[in-house]
């Protein structure tokens, strides 16, 4: 594969170079130089192997660049989330689109650890802007409350 169009994560930026993650299929891929680049910022783009070894890409084509805002809300989970909480068991995960773009996620967890449970799933930037990107929203939400821990993908 010489060349790739996707939506990509960058994981890693420098003056000299910049590392980006495919949302759609988490191949890294090593830029050659860095087109101004901001680590955790989603750009649409065609990337082109760098011959002769092929080992690292340049930036050929950019369609659209954006960053992902992440953030802890003071808000409770939604009447929504909390009914598809009760409707599973302690771990599990739910996925509620929504109208028009993006998603809710739904975790129940025990309602003693349900803030631990929030700090964990804000830890994971990278994991939230990755799916970010793939749903192609600009904002995510975390809310918490009484063993419910949303995660908003929100335009």
């Amino acid at each position: 594969m010489t060349e790739k169009t996707s939506t990509f994560v960058v994981t890693h930026a420098a003056e000299d170079s910049a590392v980006l993650q495919d949302a759609a299929d988490s191949q890294v891929h090593t830029l050659e130089s860095n087109p101004d680049l901001e680590p955790m910022a989603v750009v649409e783009a065609t990337l082109e192997a760098v011959p002769p070894m092929e080992a690292t890409w340049e930036v050929t084509d950019v369609a659209e660049t954006w960053t992902v805002s992440v953030e802890r809300s003071a808000e409770a989970p939604t009447t929504q989330a909390r009914e598809a909480a009760a409707a599973q068991a302690e771990g599990e995960l739910t996925r509620i689109e929504r109208a028009g773009t993006g998603e809710v996620h739904v975790i129940t967890v025990p309602a003693a650890t349900t803030e631990q449970a929030a700090a964990d799933v804000l830890d994971d930037e990278g994991g939230l802007v990755a799916r970010a990107a793939r749903l192609g929203v600009g904002r995510v939400e975390v809310r918490a409350g009484d063993g419910v821990v949303s995660v908003r993908y929100l335009p």
